[in-house]
């Protein structure tokens, strides 16, 4: 994959300004609907089940994040899920947690189940948790783990007949058939509530102006994780609550340029 190529998904984003339907967690709510402004999406966070399927219908994607869910909110999920489906909306899934709770787990694999889910987004225990294979998880967040992530991701891919992310120190992105790995990012995104919910609505702005899911994919996760090191650099030794703010400056002002320079996209 090019760079010239990232760099006009980018471009698209930041043209077309697509709609980014997040029914997503009440922890990370602001700082999705910021960062995704920041970026030149339009962020929608509409919950209700009385409104999602109108909503998804006319987004340009749909995120679902179950990093704080509850019955209501599951339901509303698979009708705006549904609807986007018939519409020909992406989905972009992210099973925050999975693999915590035997109610996490089995939400996760209900909505893969019940929805045609466009790009699943997680770090490597929630991907595993979700296709059934063993994998170490404290809390929602990633455990040390054993296994290839990389083949982690292709069989997921394969499984679930979808585009994969798995994000990490390194980034996988795998279709099944074509896969990726990303070596851009910053250690300091992991002290930062939100950074992962965030990237997976990113994710959902690139699918709604590129069909090419894999192309969408790499060009969302280069673009954050440069946006990641620009950030880091322009607040260095400050900590996390400048470099938050400064993340959302970057991902407002990235250049064409940066990406050039800055892109270390790998493929397998």
């Amino acid at each position: 994959m090019k760079t010239e190529q990232i760099e006009q998904t980018l471009k698209k984003v930041k043209e077309f300004n697509p709609l980014v339907h997040n029914i997503t967690n009440v922890v990370v709510t602001n700082f999705t609907a910021n960062g995704l402004l920041a970026l030149g999406a339009s962020p929608v966070m509409a919950y209700a089940k009385e409104e999602v399927a109108d909503m998804a219908k006319i987004a340009g994607a749909l995120v679902l994040n179950i990093g704080t869910l509850s019955h209501e909110e599951i339901e509303a999920m698979l009708i705006a899920g549904k609807s986007a489906n018939k519409h020909g909306v992406p989905i972009i899934f992210d099973p925050v947690g999975a693999g915590a709770t035997p109610y996490r787990t089995e939400t996760s694999r209900r909505i893969v189940n019940e929805l045609t889910i466009s790009i699943l987004r997680g770090n490597a225990a929630e991907v595993a948790n979700v296709i059934g294979t063993e994998w170490t998880i404290k809390g929602v967040d990633a455990g040390e783990g054993s296994g290839n992530v990389i083949e982690l991701a292709q069989i997921a891919a394969k499984k679930l007949q979808t585009t994969v992310i798995i994000t990490g120190k390194d980034d996988v992105i795998s279709d099944g058939e074509t896969t990726y790995v990303v070596h851009n990012g910053h250690p300091i995104l992991t002290k930062v509530t939100g950074a992962g919910c965030l990237l997976s609505s990113v994710v959902g702005a690139f699918s709604a102006v590129e069909k090419n899911l894999l192309l969408a994919s790499v060009s969302a996760i280069t673009t954050y994780g440069v946006s990641a090191e620009l950030a880091a650099k322009q607040t260095a030794g400050k900590g996390p609550g400048s470099f938050q703010i400064e993340l959302l400056n970057a991902l407002a002002t990235i250049t064409s340029e940066e990406i050039r320079h800055h892109a270390n996209v790998e493929k397998l």
